[in-house]
């Protein structure tokens, strides 16, 4: 843990974090296509869905290789491998680009990692290819356990240092459980969202005539300030776009409509009760 705790803080990795960072977001511009590997049309990151592919195959032909008769087939399943890894690392580095500084540093490594058993994997098929089967088992073992630093790396990246969670949903159980006013709906202007307050947890509080909508304030990406982002659209159609990284959601339902966030941004229940604007946990 030590040693992961200088890699987040391992500041001398930021001159090339900061120049790959540069690379990523200038070779993939187009919206929809940055929303696709986001996983923004799923609801949650597409990139561990499409490690499962290369992961799956490398641990299988692992387990072939340790059995007599299976050559060809582990030979298959490592060719299957490589083939899904540029999916899976262009979903990656995409999400890994719109990252706080700690969890780039993080991911890397882990990115190194990756790249380096991904050459040990091309090293073992072309060894299969070629008749040396012996060469061809050692360098796919190797590549099984770089890759397994990999994985833990992500695995740290994503469960200790929350990258790619929906930071929004935390706050969640600090809302109240009994109906807390938040205001009048006279004092909420009709289409603009303002911040009001559910215990000590800021919301956003969306009127459109007599209906009243309510979503966490923090946005689930990296916590950017949503009462601060800009307004597109009216009515029911109208979102608030984060303006930390252009995260966008609609007011009426927390429903993601353009990443970085993959995850809808969670929202409260709500009700005016005597001209008064009440909202409680889901």
């Amino acid at each position: 843990m030590r040693i992961l705790t200088r890699l987040e803080e391992a500041d001398q990795l930021d001159p090339v974090s900061e120049k790959l960072q540069q690379v990523v977001t200038t070779a993939v511009r187009p919206r929809r296509l940055r929303d696709l590997l986001h996983g923004t049309w799923l609801g949650h990151p597409l990139h561990p869905v499409l490690v499962q592919l290369p992961v799956g195959a490398f641990v299988s032909a692992a387990l072939l290789d340790l059995l007599p008769g299976h050559r060809r087939a582990a030979t298959t399943l490592i060719a299957a491998g490589l083939a899904g890894a540029p999916p899976a690392a262009a979903a990656g580095w995409l999400d890994w680009s719109e990252m706080t500084k700690d969890r780039r540093r993080v991911g890397l490594v882990h990115a190194t990692a990756n790249v380096v058993a991904l050459g040990l994997y091309a090293g073992s098929l072309t060894a299969r290819l070629r008749g040396r089967t012996a060469r061809g088992k050692a360098l796919g073992f190797a590549g099984l356990s770089v890759a397994g630093l990999g994985a833990y790396l992500g695995g740290h990246l994503a469960y200790a240092q929350s990258g790619g969670t929906n930071q929004a949903a935390p706050e969640i159980a600090r809302i109240p459980e009994d109906w807390t006013t938040i205001g009048s709906l006279a004092s909420l202007p009709d289409g603009k969202p303002v911040v009001r307050t559910a215990g000590d947890v800021p919301v956003l509080v969306y009127r459109t005539g007599d209906r009243v909508s309510a979503m966490i304030e923090r946005c689930g990406h990296e916590t950017g300030p949503l009462g601060e982002g800009e307004v597109t659209g009216a009515g029911r159609d109208a979102c608030v776009v984060c303006p930390w990284h252009g995260s966008t959601f609609r007011l009426v339902d927390g429903a993601v409509v353009h990443g970085p966030a993959a995850a809808a941004q969670p929202v409260l229940r709500c009700r005016v009760d005597a001209g008064q604007v009440q909202v409680r946990r889901p």
